[in-house]
């Protein structure tokens, strides 16, 4: 089962981004890691699928790119879509894929620079990450899975 945010406008055409992020709890499962970008926003870790990668394929090169760790890859939370319209005022449709992570070691610095890593209280990550679907991950991930 897909579990849908946003609400979809008729008519509009959307541009589909599949996408596969991680869900990462400190020792305690008490906080949750979180991506910020230049603008301020916070997202979970992870991205868009490039080519023909497969969803860990995804999952290790957005973390190393984001973040300079290393990643292991647990269970599958699920999948979940948010209708919405970005920055640059595309209509998109993030077609997201959740696992389950655990932190290994840091490689080296992010190769994206803009981006940089924020540990947030569980209990008010609705007010920091800025998709829905994100939010619907990190409640999945622990009360299914922790």
């Amino acid at each position: 089962m897909v579990i849908v945010f946003g609400n979809k406008i008729d008519g509009v055409d959307y541009q589909v981004r599949k996408a596969v992020y991680a869900v990462i709890f400190n020792s305690t499962n008490e906080r949750v890691l979180t991506v910020q970008n230049s603008k301020g926003d916070y997202f979970l870790p992870g991205g868009g699928i490039e080519n023909n990668e497969n969803h860990q394929e995804c999952l290790v090169r957005e973390m190393f790119e984001e973040t300079g760790y290393a990643v292991s890859i647990g269970s599958f939370i699920g999948n979940a879509k948010r209708f919405f319209q970005s920055t640059n005022n595309e209509h998109v449709i993030n077609d997201g894929y959740f696992y389950l992570a655990d932190l290994l070691h840091k490689e080296q610095e992010p190769i994206e620079v803009d981006h940089f890593i924020k540990w947030f209280d569980i209990n008010n990550i609705k007010r920091f990450l800025v998709h829905e679907h994100h939010c619907w991950a990190v409640n999945e991930g622990v009360t299914k899975f922790r």
